[in-house]
């Protein structure tokens, strides 16, 4: 009975959000209450368990999503994810048009949300189409594949975010695995596939393929690359110093203060603050503009984040984690094969990859007790699964047709497919990850 309560709770969460176009925040809790009062718990318990939900998932991951949106908004604002782009072209040349723009694609993806990677690099994946006469498929592609990937895959963008803080994974460590499983993915997804692309006639729309901004408007390229990519750098310094120094040493305490994802993101913003705002000439105040003008982008977001967490909480406070066990013993598939499968499912149904990543966690996390899932995996499995064929009822799937202004079944063969080929590459390096990690270190493997 729990399994048929828990199924009904998911189809009707797709229901509305899908069919019935209510927003997902009120989605989720328009299930949550019914589902928790018909898993057994009593009205207070429900709203109880709603409330730490809310409280839970914010406290874990506002910091992170509210100061990644900061810091990926004046990153675009200022020019710098221009100059990125610029420096890598030079680089590569025109000849590995394709893997310039995955470089830029992934480098970009990184601190920026994928909406705003998206409206960025569009100007200068025309301008490339139009410079070298290239079909803009083919050259746009590879570049939107990698955005894609780390949108899915990696903090600090907000669905992985939130799984590695409801999973009480660790952040490094998901990151680091992120990094090696999204790299196949994009490769095949992004120059490989869209060389069989080249046939698709687009003609982008001329209005937009707006100017860059003048040369010597942009910031350094040095100061580009290290205040975009600090969180990165951080990161990867504090892990690789754990892995060096002993465990209890006398900075352990300050690695592990400096390994917070908040800390990390909020060193970033205040670096950046004074690297790409004060010292291109803009004022305090038009700093702090833009940082308000991020947080409003992430609003909404965030309440859709929280509502997860209040289902997540209903499962937990109803002790239906036995029972999805069981169910899941009786199916005899893998636990990251399952939560893959449950996230595409739903992504296929809703379209959101974030809420579909999150609805997924919320189901599987009463099982990690007992299904001795690697929880770094997990999150990289169920970011995966969400991924899963985009099309007429995601944003992106639109976003995508209009601006290269193709037709559905264009949009479905190039887009689609894409997004289609990163899913299941995805699972397959989580799974190949879950084979070897064991073998390599089971220390590592444990995390």
């Amino acid at each position: 009975m729990t399994l048929l309560i828990i199924l009904l709770a998911v189809l009707a969460l797709i229901a509305l959000s899908s069919w019935g176009k209510v927003n997902a925040f009120l989605a989720f809790l328009l299930v949550t209450i019914p589902a928790g009062l018909a898993l057994g718990l009593s009205s207070t318990q429900v709203l109880a368990a709603v409330q730490k939900g809310l409280g839970d998932t914010l406290g874990s991951v506002v910091l992170v999503v509210v100061l990644g949106a900061m810091l990926g908004k004046l990153v675009a604002e200022s020019g710098a994810a221009q100059q990125i782009a610029a420096v890598l072209m030079g680089a590569f040349g025109p000849k590995n048009i394709q893997w310039t723009m995955m470089t830029t694609g992934f480098i970009i993806g990184i601190p920026l949300f994928y909406n705003v990677g998206f409206l960025l690099m569009i100007p200068l994946i025309f301008s490339v189409v139009y410079q070298y006469r290239l079909p803009a498929v083919y050259v746009g592609l590879p570049m939107l594949a990698a955005l894609s990937v780390l949108h899915g895959f990696l903090p600090p963008h907000p669905a992985p975010t939130a799984l590695v803080a409801l999973f009480h994974a660790n952040v490094g460590l998901t990151f680091a695995y992120g990094l090696l499983v999204a790299v196949p993915a994009v490769v095949l997804a992004g120059p490989l596939y869209a060389r069989t692309l080249r046939g698709i006639v687009s003609q982008p729309l001329a209005s937009f393929a707006s100017e860059p901004r003048p040369a010597d408007e942009l910031p350094g390229r040095l100061n580009s690359f290290l205040s975009s990519l600090l969180p990165v750098l951080v990161l990867a310094i504090v892990l690789g110093l754990q892995a060096v120094l002993p465990a209890g040493g006398p900075l352990a305490p300050v690695l592990s203060f400096l390994a917070d994802p908040g800390v990390v993101m909020l060193l970033s913003v205040v670096v950046a603050t004074f690297s790409l705002g004060r010292s291109q000439g803009k004022t305090m105040t038009a700093v702090m503009e833009t940082y308000s003008a991020a947080v409003r982008d992430v609003s909404m977001l965030l309440l859709i984040i929280s509502g997860a967490g209040c289902l997540k909480e209903v499962l937990v406070a109803s002790g239906a984690g036995l029972a999805i066990a069981d169910g899941l013993r009786g199916t005899g598939l893998p636990p990251l094969v399952l939560g893959w499968l449950l996230a595409g499912l739903i992504r296929v149904c809703i379209g959101s990859a974030t809420v579909a990543g999150l609805t997924a966690a919320g189901v599987m996390l009463p099982t990690m007790a007992h299904s001795g899932a690697n929880p770094n995996l997990m999150v990289l499995a169920i970011g995966a699964g969400s991924l899963l064929f985009s099309h007429f009822n995601d944003s992106g799937f639109w976003l995508f047709k209009e601006y290269f202004n193709l037709s559905v079944r264009d949009t479905l063969r190039s887009w689609s497919v894409m997004e289609t080929i990163v899913s299941v590459v995805g699972l397959l390096g989580v799974l190949l990850l879950d084979w070897v990690l064991p073998l390599v270190s089971p220390k590592l493997a444990g995390l």
